[in-house]
Order: C-alpha cells, then structure tokens, then sequence
C-alpha cells in the first residue's frame, strides 16, 4: 500500500496514518534492543515473524471477546490497527520468576509463582521505565481505579488464552508485557489491548528442556534470535514459507 504520514517510530515499529479515519498502519522493523537501548541488533527477518505472531495472537484474543486494536494484516510487514490512546503504562503478568523479579525479591529464576502476579511500570525511556504502584497510577490520573480493575481482568484473560495457547505447542509463557489503549465512541469509553503480542514481548521457555525462545536469546547471547522466533512460529502453525517475497530462476519442463 503507498505509504502515508509517519506518527511515531519506536524501537522496533513505525505507526503510519491509516487509510480510514480511527486507523493506523503498524510496521514491525528487524531492529532489537536490550537494556533500554544499549544493545543493538538488525535480525532480518524479525519484524515479518512478529507480524505474523502478533497477528495470530490479537486474533485469538479477538474471537474469546478480548478486544484488541488488530483489525488486519496488511502484508508481510503491517497490520492495519485501530488508533487508540495508550496508557502510559506497561502491564507485567508473571507465571514463573525470572528476570527483574527474581533479582528484586531474589527468587531463584524459574520458580513457579503461587498465582499470577501482575506488575505496572510508567512507559518512559528516560526513566527507564520504572515500576509503580496502583496508588501511583491513580494519583498521577494515568488511569483510575476502574480502569484499573478491568485492566487487571484485561491482563488475567490474556495470560490465561496464552498460557493455554502456548502450553498446547510444548511452550511455558513465563511472563508477557502488554499495553492498553482506550478507544472513544461519543461519550462512551473502553479498554482494549494495543501494541503487539511476541516473542519480543513474552518469557517462553520449552516446557521439556528449559530453551528460551524469546527476547533473552538475544540478551543474554544464547544464540540466533531468528531460530528462536522461528521455532515459535513453527509450532504455532504461522511461520512464512521460506522463501516468501523472493524469486529466483524457475524449472523449465
């Protein structure tokens, strides 16, 4: 589709002016980074797989009456989403302790949780996105308490529709980050889940040898990024065939 009016570029995807009013065009880009930037990579390929995946993920959650900013995939690299007004919070649900929570509180990583615990951290880069309390985010009219009430049942469906999803396929969702937009019809107001669902956004470790297919391969150097993603797509059922997008010399008969 020709290319409209850029609105905002991130780390890993651009958002283009959609073609209809209340749209935009998400673009999902190779780059990866880690500690807030101060590891970089381009991991051709990336950005086509977690089209893929998120778009299959907001679709599930889509058909159980999550609601999400998905509406289409575009093509290999953009997806058609809803324009919403995000909250400037990260949404945190941890199954197993691992990373940040097992350094806090100094829990062995790979310790079963006693239930979910759901985590909000204020989105801003300059701060490093540092964790804060339901009475931060209340005080400081980020979202009120019921916003904060569903965003909690919001982020429980998900882990559950997840956790479901990914056990089926042999993969333990250790934990996943999320982020919630609002949408406004007339004075009416609702919640929904935006951004994307990834590997680049989940904890997920082969349930039978403990392997990390996520973001932490490439924060921890524990190999190809790519082959990690891809294993996930290949289970699910989503991954691109090989040589999507590309030609070559064909069979003469």
């Amino acid at each position: 589709m020709a290319r409209r009016r850029m609105i905002y570029e991130g780390k890993a995807k651009i958002l283009y002016e959609g073609p209809e009013p209340g749209t935009l065009v998400q673009y999902f880009k190779d780059d990866t980074s880690a500690g807030d930037g101060a590891k970089k990579d381009v991991i051709e390929g990336k950005g086509v797989l977690n089209n893929r995946l998120s778009e299959y993920f907001m679709n599930g959650l889509n058909s159980i009456g999550v609601p999400t900013h998905f509406i289409r995939r575009l093509n290999m690299r953009e997806q058609l989403v809803r324009s919403c007004e995000i909250i400037p919070l990260e949404v945190v649900v941890r199954n197993v302790a691992a990373g940040s929570i097992s350094k806090r509180l100094g829990i062995d990583e790979g310790t079963p949780l006693p239930r979910p615990i759901i985590e909000f951290y204020y989105k801003d880069d300059a701060l490093h996105d540092p964790m804060v309390s339901e009475e931060h985010i209340t005080a400081f009219g980020w979202a009120s308490q019921q916003d904060l009430d569903d965003i909690v049942a919001l982020a429980l469906r998900v882990n559950d529709f997840m956790s479901g999803t990914m056990l089926a396929v042999g993969i333990k969702l250790v934990d996943f980050k999320i982020e919630i937009g609002r949408i406004y019809d007339g004075d009416y107001m609702r919640l929904l889940v935006a951004d994307e669902i990834s590997p680049d956004s989940c904890r997920l470790w082969d349930i039978a040898t403990g392997q990390k297919l996520d973001k932490d391969v490439f924060r921890r150097d524990l190999g190809s990024l790519s082959d990690a993603y891809s294993e996930v797509a290949r289970r699910l059922g989503v991954l691109p065939p090989a040589n999507a997008g590309k030609t070559g010399p064909k069979l003469v008969h």
